[in-house]
């Protein structure tokens, strides 16, 4: 049982966040639609929500909770004054001269249409551009804040796949952490059903980033997905990056054991810096997350790639999205290939040492899962032994 001087540490530390942190909520600018200039980027989003669905435009989905899926598209208009890693909002009506705005909402009635356009969004793309990119918001956030985060990744990272949203029912609040924890749980069926239906596309393949809170619904959704035995779902499943998991460690190994076979590549961003994550420590009764990167080698041993960002342009914890220097690193070609097209690819013999990559001058580690390291060493070995004896093998 926590003390009270716990206890009092505990409810100032909330003060002050709560302090630092409220302010104005971003609404989409849907009741007043821009228009759109040369200058500006213009994305389009499919959505899929367990919030309830209001009847007006702004916003077009509440706090609460619906028990089953909502679908539609929007567009979400970039700013030309847009600064990477910022998400410039209004709270009342946005300049789209200024700040992320939305326009174009289109509500689908049932899954078969979502598919259906999704398939269409697909065919308009070069078929090296035909992935899916869900996205899953984290704790905090309320419709227009976690959309507008999805679209400054999409633009600032220049991902070309089809982009599709996955809100679920945060209160978009600073102290409704117990309301978000438990929407994130009952939002695991509507994810893993999303997922489903990005994989029964025509889709060459899915992409799935988690934020915060949002990585434990992908967890759940995956496990969801394993325990009702669709591995035809799971098999088309590229890649999947945890960015500053609020995950339980326990939790996480008990959610990894029930999924026999991980996506690959599975990626966890971390930092010691991440005092958004310190502060869930301090709620979960001092149980470390996952994403403070506490334990790494454990990760490693459970073949998932951890990139440790806390020296990186502060390292906290919407590092991920916000950092220019890992923007910066991920267009270079090595980080992005490691990550994402090619996790095998040779290692340095100093990788094999310390079982980590250093990238821009020591700011940013990552560490590679110990069967990437096991496969290497072992052609390493093939490679050094004569002919004579390779032909015997």
């Amino acid at each position: 049982m926590q003390n009270p001087a716990g206890r009092f540490v505990l409810v100032i530390s909330l003060a002050l966040l709560v302090q630092s942190c409220a302010g104005p909520r971003a609404v989409t600018g849907l009741a007043s639609p821009v228009q759109i200039s040369n200058k500006m980027s213009a994305i389009s989003f499919l959505i899929a929500t367990t919030r309830t669905r209001f009847p007006t435009s702004e916003p077009p989905y509440s706090r609460d909770r619906s028990p089953t899926l909502s679908f539609s598209q929007l567009t979400v208009v970039v700013p030309a004054t847009h600064r990477p890693g910022v998400v410039e909002t209004s709270s009342t009506s946005p300049d789209p001269k200024r700040h992320f705005s939305a326009r174009d909402l289109v509500r689908f009635e049932n899954r078969a249409s979502f598919a259906g356009r999704l398939n269409g969004m697909l065919a308009k793309r070069p078929p090296s551009e035909r992935e899916v990119f869900i996205f899953v918001h984290g704790y905090n956030n309320n419709f227009a804040e976690g959309l507008f985060r999805n679209a400054q990744v999409v633009h600032d990272y220049r991902i070309s796949s089809v982009p599709v949203h996955f809100s679920w029912a945060s209160a978009g609040s600073i102290g409704a952490y117990l309301f978000d924890r438990d929407s994130a749980l009952q939002a695991r069926d509507g994810l893993a059903e999303t997922i489903e239906i990005a994989a029964r596309s025509n889709a060459s393949g899915v992409f799935i980033v988690g934020h915060s809170m949002g990585a434990y619904v992908v967890m759940e959704a995956l496990r969801t997905l394993v325990l009702q035995g669709k591995a035809a779902v799971t098999s088309r499943i590229r890649g999947v990056l945890l960015a500053a998991p609020d995950i339980d460690p326990d939790v996480f190994s008990s959610q990894v054991r029930d999924i026999p076979q991980l996506p690959h590549p599975f990626t966890i961003v971390v930092s010691r810096r991440d005092r958004a994550l310190s502060l869930s420590r301090r709620i979960a009764g001092g149980q470390p997350r996952v994403g403070s990167g506490f334990d790494i080698p454990l990760l490693q041993k459970k073949d998932i790639q951890v990139i440790d960002i806390s020296d990186v342009d502060g390292g906290g914890h919407s590092g991920f999205a916000t950092s220019e220097t890992l923007m910066k690193l991920l267009r270079s070609g090595p980080l992005l290939r490691r990550l994402i097209v090619n996790e095998d690819m040779p290692v340095e013999d100093k990788a094999e040492e310390t079982r980590q990559i250093i990238f821009d001058n020591a700011s940013l580690v990552l560490h590679l899962p110990l069967t990437i390291l096991k496969r290497s060493a072992s052609r390493q070995s093939v490679s050094q032994q004569p002919a004579s004896e390779i032909g015997a093998m």
